[in-house]
């Protein structure tokens, strides 16, 4: 990918709709200086890419725009989380740094090696994870001028068996799991997202992952902004890893288009 492609893009939707689908980690793409700074050869960077990519969440977020009564709006991010991950703290609140996964990652899902240890993440934070988190911020903005509020679903994937960098891998895995934030999803956003994706399987709270992505402007601050995470496991709708997409991921874009009515 080329430094002239942009690195995230805004589609709008309708302007009397306050969600705002976020769709961070479905993409490959690595512009070719940050290649130089990943240790790993074409093969097994491709083999990393098949586990930590979110597989075809950006056509399922498509998917469920084109099945929506009320068009909501997408922030998709272009390039690869193996670039910056935008949904880490920057700082040290971020637990992932525990295993070479904060803004920047030094370490793959398996725990080799992915960059130096020693790696400056500064450049590329500011290169690509600020520019990322201030037009996010500005998208929120724009849902709350508009509508007085605003609704961030993300939407994610995660492998049907734990990878060694999950923190939290020993507990339930189901087919749909709901990320929460005890500030940022009120009870019946919560109960929406279950009912909504009721007809793809069970669905669970917060494992093997929790919580939800607001902007930090906003964060712990104003309840204006709500916020879920949809995590959908990988088997329920591709081939793992990294494969083609099943019949599955019609069900669940219908699923995030109900939710998206809902809302």
């Amino acid at each position: 990918m080329t430094e002239s492609a942009p690195s995230f893009e805004l589609r709008p939707g309708a302007a009397e709709s306050p969600v705002l689908l976020h769709v961070p980690h479905s993409a490959r793409a690595i512009p070719e200086d940050v290649r130089k700074g990943i240790l790993l050869d074409d093969t097994a960077l491709g083999v990393e890419l098949d586990h930590i990519t979110d597989a075809h969440t950006a056509r399922i977020a498509q998917r469920a725009v084109e099945l929506a009564g009320l068009t909501p709006w997408r922030f998709v991010n272009r390039l690869s989380r193996l670039v910056v991950d935008p949904e880490r703290f920057p700082d040290e609140r971020e637990e992932m740094l525990a295993v070479g996964m904060g803004a920047v990652y030094t370490r793959t899902t398996h725990r080799g090696e992915l960059r130096a240890a020693d790696t400056d993440p500064e450049p590329l934070v500011e290169r690509y994870f600020r520019p990322y988190a201030r037009a996010m911020t500005e998208a929120v903005a724009g849902r709350l001028a508009a509508t007085g509020r605003a609704v961030v679903i993300d939407v994610h994937s995660y492998p049907s068996r734990p990878l060694p960098y999950e923190l939290h891998g020993t507990g339930p895995r189901p087919p749909v799991c709901i990320g929460t934030d005890a500030f940022h999803t009120p009870p019946e956003l919560r109960e929406a997202a279950r009912k909504a994706f009721s007809a793809c399987g069970d669905t669970g709270l917060d494992s093997p992952f929790g919580g939800t992505y607001v902007p930090l402007e906003y964060y712990g601050r104003d309840q204006r902004v709500s916020a879920l995470m949809v995590e959908i496991r990988r088997d329920t709708y591709m081939t793992e890893p990294g494969g083609p997409a099943g019949p599955g991921l019609e069900g669940l874009a219908a699923a995030l288009a109900a939710l998206v009515d809902a809302l």
